[in-house]
């Protein structure tokens, strides 16, 4: 599964499924893939709700899938999609043959995402595997509780967990797979996922899929 995996800049993450990919937040994609069969963003911030991006990996019988509160925001797109799926914070959704979970992604002690505004990680189940993609979050009450086969965590600090606390939380975890995200692009640099894979446990897997 994790070859299936690739991050292709920032946080924009891309998963290959039978059906086409799966993107996560498309941001700086480079070529016109219309590809997907399914967009998942988890908050309203430029470098991860990018209707640019999103025109450019879309095609007509897509389904986006966005946090409820940005529902009308994304109406910005939806001539481009096959639909729009609004979803919220620890619900579980099959979504057109998507079984996927929602959780929380918020910081605690920073004030750039506040838990109040809804917004989400996913857990998307694929070929009996669990994929973590963590979203914009610090270590939360919620995602110490994740169980998963693989784990994508934003590494970059600032605005998110730093590479330290990131690997604390695999360590909590404890996937057979980690990969760092949000780094490289507006925050954080290839030093942080280095960092980060020095201070995962032995027994986890961390794997760079960050594209140059």
């Amino acid at each position: 599964m994790i070859d299936r995996i690739d991050v292709l800049a920032h946080s924009s993450i891309r998963i290959k499924c039978d059906s086409g990919s799966i993107y996560i937040d498309p941001f700086h994609v480079k070529d016109e893939f219309h590809d997907s069969s399914y967009i998942l963003v988890t908050h309203d911030h430029y470098d991860h709700f990018s209707p640019e991006d999103i025109r450019k990996v879309c095609r007509k019988d897509t389904i986006l899938v966005v946090p409820k509160n940005m529902e009308n925001k994304a109406r910005e797109v939806a001539d481009c999609v096959g639909g729009i799926v609004a979803v919220e914070p620890g619900n579980t959704y099959e979504i057109e043959g998507l079984n996927l979970e929602t959780l929380p992604a918020y910081n605690t002690l920073k004030p750039f995402h506040p838990r109040s505004a809804g917004w989400v990680g996913y857990l998307v189940i694929l070929e009996g595997k669990r994929i973590y993609i963590a979203g914009d979050t610090d270590i939360t009450k919620e995602n110490k509780e994740v169980k998963c086969d693989i784990a994508l965590v934003p590494v970059g600090g600032t605005y998110t967990m730093d590479a330290g606390k990131a690997a604390k939380l695999i360590n909590l975890i404890r996937p057979e797979i980690a990969v760092p995200t949000h780094y490289g692009d507006i925050v954080g640099s290839k030093e942080d996922a280095e960092i980060f894979a020095k201070k995962v446990d032995s027994g986890i897997q961390v794997i760079n899929k960050m594209q140059d």
